[in-house]
């Protein structure tokens, strides 16, 4: 919501600066914003004689700061315009600046006043003048009142560190919103390392030797008071250990609250503010010099490797289920290898990571295709049922980037399991927010967490998960000669038990694999070729999932479509053992040939896909249309359903089918009812929405067909007859869909006879 006080901040500077080079134009919106801060930070630079201006309130900005008004007031400000920054910048933080007009008056010195009291220092910086370091902290967008979801004691003892330490050098105000951020994290080092009499300048923020050193001589236990129980009470409080209050008195309450953190945090249970506790509360990955009993690691254990790790204590070890396609690192599970870990007596967890390093990769399809990706491997390299497959997050995210994709992503993980028979439990591997809140939503069993990520956001301030089982606290190696291994070592909290017997390897079976990369610009061109031969052009209609216009579904869209899910069409060909050019023919066939037409054009409404989702949309949902529905309103009619999404599925063929599926035990999931509108939209749903939900219901629609005509379940032996029968009846059972299977095998003998074949033989 724009406010008109932060409106005319906004203006007065771009009628003010905007002859000024590098000095930016703000978009007049009403709205503070770093951009805002960033404006006033170059017009305060330019009204004070600093060159070339810049975003950053930096050194430079401050000494010179310092120089030229040490405290600025109504008789020292350098100009009026310095005073109108002051009173813009007041505006933006939500104090009182009075009229930007330059003059420091009664509004504005009851606006600082008011400012440096709520930021702690009103002691320190009596009065109604200005600092320098109070400015710096004026011109961010850090706010010195609790704010939603914040506590008001961490403000306190935000007040409290502001107040004691804000005359040391490097000591900057930091916000006091009730939150623990990382510059909160690094304000608080530097109180230790003052409190251990460090010299300005020594002093840094990292938790190095000389501050573990210091820690190390000042153990606390009952009866210890003064400086340092404040400074252990607040870390207690910033790690939000329940029952703690900020106090300068080692009390039996507070000796009884560390035992609980120590027990839950497997350490040495004792009441006292030890070094192994101080580091458990300062950093997230603690005294990283503790034993732990659990690793994981990129490098096969080899029996030389095992005997050493298990010489060294460790009884369980994480390795990965795969490599991540198109890397050269190798780290996935080597044949053999879990038989010589479990030999040596060390159990092992799977964990799954593709692409999990940046926010866009995390998506509910992506998150489907992950699990059935996983099942694959895990049940290839001989997990039983019920084993935990950890699936990997390797990222700094934000708690929005865990709403907007990490939690649809597990919700996917989650339904991916299902359709691959549930054989599995889901763990997830994250910083500590993202482990807690993905396990609050149900959508895990145990978390391991990625500590050894001190710097991460997710990790800072956030309590280690209540159902940790693996906590990773530091890269290091074990063994020597051929015995040497580099490993993560980690604590394990006991919930994870890992495995130490496994069910024998799969018989060796005419498996499809993963496509080669190498040959996409072939089969494309091949695809390309043999669609024009029989009259479909390279050319498509827009794409319904993008704006109109942006992209179209041509031939090669479509290909590079199924290219870019072929993980997911893999495992769904390994699990189901059938053939993956027949799930792929039916599914880009039917992407190929989505209709769009547009709504004047229309005869028949119902031939047009994208409008017949439209009507079903509208049904299910009393009226109210998608986002992707434009200027149709009431030409909109009654379907309750239609086919929908990659594969052009309708609801209740799915439900038929996926609940045949459940009672070959091919999927592990509730049952639906066709009938019931409610059950029909909660498939129809996943089915447009959810790509991978659609492109893993395609093969059991072949396999419903099968049971319908009285054929055998589609196989890694069907005759090409009766592949060309399942095209058929994908369609459906006419004349129509018959001559239309005959040009369908023409893309299936593509992929399968040029491509997949040669691929299972050789790769």
């Amino acid at each position: 919501m724009a406010d008109e006080l932060v409106l005319r901040a906004q203006r007065f500077f771009n009628t003010t600066y905007s002859g000024y080079a590098g000095m930016p134009k703000l978009e007049e919106n009403g709205r503070t914003s770093w951009a805002v801060m960033y404006a006033l930070t170059r017009a305060l630079q330019l009204e004070i004689g600093v060159s070339p201006q810049s975003n950053a309130f930096g050194p430079g900005t401050l000494s010179a700061l310092k120089s030229k008004v040490p405290s600025i007031n109504e008789n020292t400000s350098p100009s009026a315009n310095f005073t109108r920054i002051i009173q813009a910048a007041l505006y933006c933080k939500g104090y009182d600046g009075g009229e930007i007009d330059g003059i420091y008056n009664g509004r504005v010195k009851d606006g600082v006043s008011k400012l440096k009291a709520n930021m702690g220092v009103d002691s320190i910086y009596p009065g109604s003048s200005l600092e320098p370091k109070v400015v710096k902290a004026l011109l961010t967008m850090d706010a010195y009142t609790t704010i939603s979801g914040g506590s008001d004691s961490v403000r306190s003892i935000q007040q409290w560190m502001n107040s004691r330490y804000i005359g040391r050098a490097d000591y900057f105000i930091i916000p006091c919103d009730g939150f623990y951020s990382r510059d909160v994290q690094k304000a608080q080092m530097l109180a230790i390392q003052y409190e251990l009499g460090m010299a300005d300048g020594t002093a840094n923020g990292v938790f190095g030797p000389g501050t573990k050193a210091g820690i190390k001589s000042h153990p606390l236990s009952v009866g210890s008071s003064g400086t340092w129980v404040q400074l252990f009470s607040a870390a207690m409080i910033f790690n939000r250990r329940s029952g703690v209050s900020f106090t300068s008195s080692y009390t039996s309450g507070l000796a009884s609250a560390v035992s609980s953190f120590q027990s839950f945090l497997k350490l040495d249970v004792n009441g006292t503010a030890d070094f192994p506790t101080w580091a458990s509360l300062l950093v997230s990955y603690g005294d990283d010099t503790r034993k732990g009993t659990a690793f994981d690691c990129a490098d096969e254990v080899t029996a030389d490797r095992a005997k050493a790790l298990y010489a060294a204590g460790y009884r369980l070890g994480g390795r990965y289920l795969t490599n991540v396609p198109g890397t050269t690192l190798d780290k996935k599970i080597k044949p053999g290898e879990l038989a010589t870990m479990a030999s040596a007596g060390i159990a092992c967890f799977p964990i799954y990571q593709t692409f999990g390093d940046y926010k866009d990769y995390f998506s509910r399809p992506q998150g489907t295709s992950d699990a059935i990706a996983a099942t694959d491997a895990a049940l290839a390299h001989g997990f039983k049922k019920g084993t935990r497959i950890y699936f990997a997050i390797d990222y700094d995210n934000t708690d929005e980037e865990i709403t907007a994709n990490l939690i649809p992503h597990f919700k996917g993980i989650n339904e991916g399991m299902a359709q691959a028979g549930g054989y599995f439990q889901v763990g997830i591997y994250a910083t500590r927010n993202a482990c807690s809140r993905v396990s609050e939503a149900g959508l895990s069993t145990a978390s391991f967490v990625s500590n050894m990520s001190m710097g991460y956001s997710g990790n800072l301030g956030f309590p280690m998960p209540s159902d940790w089982a693996i906590d990773q606290i530091k890269t290091i190696n074990v063994g020597s000669g051929s015995g040497l291994i580099e490993i993560d070592n980690d604590i394990s909290s006991g919930r994870e038990s890992g495995q130490k017997s496994y069910n024998p390897a799969p018989a060796k079976e005419d498996l499809d694999v993963a496509f080669d990369p190498i040959f996409d610009a072939e089969l494309t061109k091949d695809i390309q070729t043999y669609f024009q031969s029989i009259g479909i052009p390279e050319e498509g209609p827009p794409d319904s999932w993008l704006p109109t216009g942006k992209t179209k579904h041509t031939t090669s869209y479509c290909v590079q479509f199924m290219l870019s899910w072929d993980s997911l069409f893999t495992s769904l060909a390994r699990m189901l053992k059938m053939r993956k050019a027949l799930i792929q023919t039916s599914a880009i066939w039917e992407l190929r040939h989505f209709n769009i037409t547009s709504i004047e054009d229309l005869s028949v409404p119902k031939v047009n896909d994208n409008f017949s989702d439209a009507c079903v949309y509208d049904y299910h949902n009393d009226g109210v249309l998608p986002d992707w529905v434009t200027d149709w309103g009431n030409k909109l009619q009654s379907l309750d359903d239609c086919s929908t999404g990659i594969g052009q599925i309708f609801g209740r063929r799915a439900i038929k089918a996926r609940n045949h599926a459940i009672d070959l035990g091919l999927l592990d999931e509730a049952k639906r009812d066709a009938t019931k509108d409610s059950d029909v939209w909660a498939v129809w749903e996943k089915l447009h929405f959810n790509q991978s939900y659609n492109i893993s219901t395609v093969p059991f629609m072949h396999i419903l067909h099968a049971m319908e005509k009285g054929m055998a379940r589609p196989s890694l032996t069907t005759s090409e007859a009766n592949t060309e029968k399942l095209l058929q009846y994908y369609q459906g059972d006419t004349a129509n869909a018959a001559e239309q299977a005959k040009l369908r095998m023409g893309m299936y003998r593509i992929i399968e006879d040029k491509y997949q074949s040669v691929f299972r033989k050789y790769l």
